[in-house]
């Protein structure tokens, strides 16, 4: 029996070709030209969002930002594979999968600029904010997905996370609680070679997803540069945990090619040499080849994709520089759902302390 997480899933190459790959080829058979438009579309977008994110950062626009370049296709080739109802628990680089969810552009900065605690409403589009202790989503996704299995719900919950954080106990944890419980969850690791400055030799002897094997689960490699590759393995995990098979674990080997976040200085311990290696896998220029080759591809797409994607990073740079401070006692809101008398007394002396230095 072939393990299948010896060798990455990858239905396109690099320079644009189909791979023979029967068995995963027939998971993604209905995807045609107009849904390959869109996720090269999304992808443009997504990158255009992290692009414009990114230098308004540097212009001291926003406190930090965590960029997703060169990890296009990982998340919107995952996030396709999704229903409405799914459940998503992201980390704090999903921005892409954010964007296919249906958050407006517009949101996205909010909370990285310190004018909220959120970004979105997680309930309007099935996804949480994103998470800055590393791993934590595991948990919180595992306890989501066991108890929409206890109601009854045929969804699948996806906990997105990095190579990273498969060193922090609560993914463990999370690992181990979803295959004892049989919770509909699919854990995503975005291999995407750095833990910060570590590389993922550090991180793990082995292939990642063979760690699934240990907690009774499947786990699957794919190459992450391959949006149509993620498609496949992904709508296969999320139709196990829809028909109450339990959880999967899809390693999805990308490469970040942007810093960690915009507090990192990746040239301190990176080679220019490996980041023009992944440059030639850049996952945008595989799915234009992909369309070139197969004739989806013209001026007219090109230009309107290239409009739309204006439009988004002016809507970006707007929407955030346009964002009002808010008053400083909301500090204290939404710290518990419900009002908790330590909290309102450590308002009211804030306010106090205010209208002391104020006067």
């Amino acid at each position: 029996m072939t393990d299948p997480s010896a060798y990455p899933v990858q239905l396109v190459q690099p320079d644009g070709r189909r791979v023979l790959d029967r068995e995963h080829a027939a998971l993604v058979a209905d995807v045609g030209p107009e849904r390959l438009r869109q996720m090269y579309e999304d992808m443009v977008l997504a990158r255009r969002i992290d692009t414009e994110a990114t230098a308004l950062q540097r212009q001291g626009q926003l406190g930090l930002w965590p960029p997703l370049l060169g990890q296009e296709a990982a998340q919107v080739g995952s996030a396709h594979a999704l229903n409405p109802d799914d459940y998503v628990f992201c980390s704090y680089r999903e921005a892409a999968v954010a964007y296919c969810r249906g958050v407006d552009p517009a949101a996205i900065t909010r909370m990285w600029r310190g004018v909220a605690h959120f970004c979105w409403e997680p309930d309007t589009i099935n996804m949480t904010n994103p998470a800055i202790v590393v791993g934590a989503q595991g948990l919180h996704a595992t306890g989501y997905a066991y108890a929409a299995h206890l109601d009854g719900a045929e969804i699948a919950v996806v906990a997105y996370f990095g190579d990273g954080a498969t060193s922090q106990g609560d993914i463990a944890e999370a690992l181990g609680f979803a295959a004892s419980w049989s919770a509909p969850v699919v854990f995503f690791c975005q291999n995407n070679h750095w833990a910060i400055s570590e590389p993922v030799q550090v991180q793990s002897a082995t292939p990642i997803a063979r760690r699934a094997y240990g907690y009774g689960m499947p786990g699957v490699r794919v190459d992450g540069n391959d949006a149509l590759g993620v498609l496949a393995v992904t709508r296969q995990a999320v139709a196990r945990a829809r028909a109450g098979g339990g959880p999967s674990f899809i390693e999805a080997i990308t490469y970040r090619m942007g810093p960690h976040t915009t507090a990192d200085d990746p040239t301190r311990y990176r080679t220019a040499a490996e980041l023009e290696l992944w440059r030639r896998r850049d996952p945008i220029d595989r799915m234009r080849r992909l369309l070139e080759r197969e004739g989806y591809w013209d001026g007219e797409f090109e230009q309107r994709v290239g409009d739309h994607a204006d439009a988004v990073g002016e809507l970006v740079r707007a929407a955030t520089i346009g964002m009002s401070d808010p008053e400083p006692a909301a500090l204290f809101d939404h710290v518990y759902a419900t009002p908790h008398p330590l909290v309102d007394e450590q308002r009211r002396q804030y306010t106090a302390y205010l209208e002391g230095v104020r006067s």
